[in-house]
């Protein structure tokens, strides 16, 4: 497991970071950067290198290995520790809290801020790289791809993702984007697939999320990975999160994608709810009064 780097940020030294961007400057072109590029890369003298690269190794922040030749590649601690460092120098975190949740994909921390923030550090790519390679199409056009490259496009794709719906679509409020890490609004609430819904909630709180999909759709965005675990449910609605395999709406797949969104979306309250939530839903029917905004008629096929 990924640790939190933030304990020992007070300990990095200044030629430490310079270190560490200087090895994640040649993963840009190799997976593993030879010892005798670092001191260009990171604008440090031999000798500084080699008591930084002991340093960084000491602190688990990078790994080498001897075999051919000597040669060095970040771990995700020490890209965590660059972003990190990067949102302190901007003000945009002044304090470091404890887990609100490990994923497959990405890890998210509480953080203080002006008021408490979350988090996010992306981790496509590091644990099963190939698949990633296969699934993310901003991956499609590189000859060579690192896990530094995949994290930190879905962040970048988050983060705009969040800024072009904001405050239009119940998502996080985005507050500042480094490398593969965002830090936005921290959200209360349970997760959909943990929530057990009265009777009465169950199609209102699908319309909900329908809503917000459509709403999405109107400020050019299609969520594209849906489902009942990127959805918070607490007293004042619905909030939508994970949006870094969101596509605008001008995708050439965007209505195959949005399609699927509602399918998924329909399928679980269909699966949890049976007797609420029936079999013969229009889901194709709802997929395009989403798309053309049309709330009236989603809420006739959900019998509203």
């Amino acid at each position: 497991m990924v640790q939190n780097v933030a304990a020992m940020l007070p300990d990095l030294e200044p030629e430490d970071f310079h270190l560490l961007s200087g090895v994640e400057q040649g993963m840009r072109f190799s997976e593993w950067v030879r010892r005798e590029k670092l001191p260009e890369f990171s604008r440090l003298t031999q000798e500084d290198v080699d008591y930084r690269l002991d340093r960084c190794l000491d602190r688990d922040l990078i790994e080498r290995k001897t075999i051919q030749y000597e040669g060095y590649r970040l771990k995700f601690e020490g890209y965590d520790a660059l972003a990190l460092h990067t949102f302190v120098e901007r003000d945009s975190i002044s304090g470091f809290g404890s887990s609100l949740g490990v994923g497959k994909e990405s890890d998210v921390y509480e953080v203080q801020s002006f008021e408490p923030m979350a988090l996010k550090y992306h981790r496509e790519g590091f644990t099963n790289f190939r698949e990633v390679m296969k699934e993310r199409d901003y991956t499609s056009d590189r000859e060579h791809v690192s896990w530094l490259y995949t994290a930190r496009k879905a962040a970048e794709r988050e983060y705009e993702a969040l800024e072009a719906v904001y405050p239009d679509v119940a998502v996080p409020r985005p507050v500042d984007q480094n490398r593969h890490a965002i830090v936005m609004e921290k959200i209360d609430g349970v997760e959909l697939s943990r929530t057990r819904l009265e009777d009465e909630q169950v199609v209102p709180v699908l319309a909900l999320i329908l809503d917000e999909l459509a709403e999405a759709y109107e400020q050019g965005r299609v969520h594209a990975d849906m489902s009942e675990y990127n959805v918070f449910v607490n007293e004042s609605g619905i909030t939508i999160f994970d949006w870094p395999q969101s596509v605008p709406t001008d995708h050439e797949n965007a209505d195959e994608f949005l399609e699927r969104d509602v399918e998924n979306v329909v399928g679980y309250f269909r699966r949890k709810y049976p007797q609420l939530v029936p079999d013969d839903v229009d889901v194709p029917g709802l997929a395009a009064a989403v798309a053309t905004d049309d709330r009236d008629r989603r809420r006739s096929l959900l019998g509203l």
